[in-house]
């Protein structure tokens, strides 16, 4: 009986000790629901979103016009005298100087009616001299008054006519010597020839309306480029006023950029050198003309490009990239994110476009942080990670530094020109 109860009574011990510990498990779970959680784990994660200043420069607004260039000399080559051509002196495509021998057409029939000048000419003077002796022989028969008065009149007028056909033979005489060097076709400018349109042994017919065209040569340095501005335009830019810098004039002193189709940056720098002189009733639009130097020559006439004139003074501007810009029907708006990361919308007012950017008229100051991608995404009053970028030109040629460097640089040329002529 005593060993019962001594078994028994182990075995309470026993469930008691499991017991003590399933109430600590219990206790010790109870504790750990109980505890904070760590903030990070109850605040939503921040996006982060680049932001940027406004870019603040001194800029010119520009124009951009589409036009052609077109070659300032530009030469039909044709023949002076009728002929048989002999032989062709240049390359198809090649660069001539001006006087360069381009044709020769036979020069024996030419050379044959010099010949005959010359000798009717020699014929003319033996003849004038001759009745120049007789006149004088006449004159002292005239003053012993054993001629008549009549008499030597006649002898008179024969030396005049004599002396009348010496002028003639001599005229003829230089007719030969031009048709003789008409034989050679030259050419009378500086560029680059065309491929010849006649081959050896072809008659040419010259010195007519209806001559034989043989080739054709154009000027390639320096070469224009001719666009048309519309009439509203052009009142905007005599309105403004400032001679030498605008393009209303067409004084020399307005600088142009162009960039061909294949080209990203306006890189060829010419001038507006002539405006026309009125508004075509038909276009409603006048004729600017630009003048660009082509010493590569890869500017070549008829060709299409896009050029770029000043519109503006100088002023200062902020920039921002077109992708900042958002819009709502009419209005325009960017987003920005202040010092505690919040969003705000900001209503701007657009400018024109300027380096490959956006001009802010109104609505943002030098230092705000605008964000400059993934507007879409956002929203007034959300919470955001600030991500500094900068803002680059996107483009070339655009600044008013730049700009007043082009005006300088037309205002000393145009000084070394007056000196030069001067001189």
């Amino acid at each position: 009986m005593q060993t019962v109860c001594n078994s028994f009574g182990r075995m309470r011990t026993t469930l008691g000790t499991i017991m003590s510990a399933l109430l600590f498990v219990v206790l010790a779970l109870g504790g750990c629901g109980t505890q904070e959680q760590p903030r990070a784990s109850r605040e939503p994660m921040r996006p982060k979103v680049p932001v940027a200043a406004p870019l603040e420069k001194e800029i010119v607004d520009w124009d951009e016009y589409t036009g052609r260039f077109a070659a300032i000399e530009s030469v039909e080559v044709r023949a002076r005298v009728s002929g048989y051509l002999q032989s062709i002196h240049f390359e198809d495509g090649a660069f001539v100087d001006k006087g360069d021998l381009l044709f020769v057409i036979d020069p024996r029939p030419f050379k044959a009616e010099l010949e005959q000048a010359t000798g009717e000419l020699q014929r003319a003077e033996a003849r004038a001299e001759l009745t120049k002796l007789q006149l004088a022989r006449q004159a002292v028969l005239l003053d012993e008054k054993a001629i008549s008065r009549d008499q030597y009149d006649t002898r008179l007028s024969e030396h005049r006519q004599a002396l009348a056909q010496v002028h003639a033979a001599r005229a003829a005489v230089t007719a030969a010597e031009l048709n003789l060097e008409f034989t050679e076709v030259r050419s009378p400018i500086k560029g680059r020839i065309s491929r010849h349109l006649v081959t050896v042994g072809n008659l040419i017919n010259g010195g007519t309306a209806d001559s034989t065209l043989l080739t054709t040569i154009v000027s390639l340095d320096p070469i224009f480029f001719y666009f048309d501005v519309d009439e509203r335009t052009y009142l905007k830019y005599a309105g403004l006023g400032d001679r030498g810098k605008l393009p209303a004039h067409g004084n020399g002193m307005t600088p142009a950029f162009a960039k061909l189709s294949n080209e990203r940056d306006f890189a060829h720098r010419g001038h507006i050198d002539f405006v026309d002189t009125g508004i075509g009733r038909e276009t409603g639009s006048i004729r600017f003309r630009a003048v660009y130097p082509n010493t590569d020559g890869i500017l070549v006439p008829g060709m299409f490009a896009r050029v770029r004139v000043p519109a503006s003074r100088d002023y200062n501007a902020l920039l921002i990239p077109e992708s900042a810009v958002g819009r709502d029907q009419a209005i325009q708006f960017v987003y920005v994110a202040n010092e505690e990361g919040v969003v705000e919308r900001r209503n701007i007012e657009m400018g024109p476009q300027a380096c490959g950017l956006r001009v802010v008229g109104n609505g943002l100051k030098p230092r705000d942080r605008v964000i400059v991608k993934g507007t879409q995404f956002i929203r007034a009053g959300a919470v955001v990670e600030p991500v500094e970028e900068r803002i680059e030109l996107a483009a070339r040629n655009c600044l008013a530094e730049e700009y007043m460097q082009a005006v300088a640089r037309l205002s000393g040329d145009a000084a070394m020109s007056s000196n030069a002529g001067m001189q």
